[in-house]
């Protein structure tokens, strides 16, 4: 593996959105947009059959990993790293972007793509969910079933909303759709489109932003993501960490360390995380041992394991939450790395 100061920042898209939403459309034309611009994209495509009938539509000249016979959060979740490496380091995409399967729960398929994040400079974009606002209509009418629920967290869990096939309801309905997905997401930016024909370097960028009037106040609530699992941007600075200029609601936090820090300090540290922090993982040297570690922390419980990684493997911390503090973080872990640095220097004297 190499070593990661020579590896090119990779944009990672990720396009959620439940069975028949319209995914496979949007992404043919977001393929033809980045190809349009010179770029050269690849795809990541999962789909619960043996069979990806969708991938017929990416076209020959579009490098493809097939992910087939399970989900991406399920029995294969452990692959995705993998393909995400073998395709970057094989085919040099410009960037990637993940069509998952409807099935999927999205939180999933972010923590999933999060887990390469430790051996891959990545950006990953906020996820974009496409909604069939037809189908979705129809079940909220109902309110129940798992359809319903897993539609529910796509939603809630999405940083840019398509509201597709609007040709499938009338103006009042069209509106009532819209005023939910407000209601249920008021942090997301929304598109409305018929056959997901949207303005797609505004969708890109996430420029157009709809909100309710009393969204601006809802900023600092936590929204139900269905598993407590956390999405959004993430960008690994090749230098140190990254702090996001982020206008989405959840935020993926990476920081690199430049030097070893104590493990007592580490962990007292990771103990008083505040709880807007969900997940954090990463690898690192401690002051204090000879032995390399992964650690890893949900459901504010740690656990550590040695590990011997293979290859060049940076010291890295990568958290995931909403509405935390990255700056907090940051300089925390900063005098973590002065304060082990010092003590070292103490003891060489």
């Amino acid at each position: 593996m190499q070593e990661l100061s020579h590896l090119q920042t990779t944009p990672v898209y990720i396009l959620s959105g439940f069975l028949g939403s319209g995914k496979t459309t949007l992404l043919g034309r977001l393929l033809s947009y980045w190809k349009n611009q010179g770029l050269k994209p690849a795809v990541i495509m999962n789909e619960i059959g043996e069979v990806n009938l969708d991938g017929l539509a990416v076209g020959p000249d579009v490098p493809m990993a097939e992910m087939l016979d399970g989900c991406i959060c399920c029995s294969i979740r452990a692959d995705l790293s993998m393909e995400l490496y073998e395709l970057i380091q094989n085919e040099r995409p410009d960037l990637v972007i993940i069509e998952a399967t409807g099935a999927a729960n999205p939180m999933e398929i972010f923590d999933a793509v999060s887990e390469a994040s430790l051996y891959l400079k990545l950006d990953i974009k906020p996820m974009i969910t496409v909604v069939d606002t037809a189908y979705f209509s129809e079940l909220y009418a109902s309110q129940k079933g798992k359809t319903y629920r897993l539609m529910m967290e796509q939603i809630r869990c999405g940083s840019v909303l398509v509201m597709n096939k609007l040709d499938r309801l009338n103006a009042k309905q069209q509106k009532e759709v819209k005023e939910l997905l407000i209601k249920l997401n008021p942090h997301a930016a929304i598109f409305e489109a018929v056959r997901c024909d949207v303005n797609l370097e505004e969708l890109l960028t996430n420029r157009t932003v709809s909100k309710s009037p009393a969204s601006d106040n809802q900023q600092k609530q936590h929204s139900d993501c269905g598993h407590d699992h956390p999405h959004g941007e993430h960008c690994n600075h090749p230098d140190h960490h990254h702090t996001h200029h982020s206008h989405s609601h959840v935020t993926v936090y990476t920081y690199y360390f430049k030097a070893a820090v104590n493990s007592v300090q580490f962990e007292r540290f990771m103990k008083e995380l505040p709880r807007e922090v969900y997940r954090a993982k990463g690898i690192l040297h401690f002051s204090d041992t000879s032995s390399r570690f992964l650690f890893q922390y949900a459901y504010r419980e740690s656990d550590y394991l040695k590990i011997t990684p293979q290859g060049q493997v940076p010291d890295v911390a990568v958290f995931i939450g909403e509405h935390f503090d990255q700056e907090l973080i940051r300089a925390a872990l900063e005098q973590l790395e002065q304060e082990s640095t010092g003590a070292g220097a103490e003891q060489g004297e």
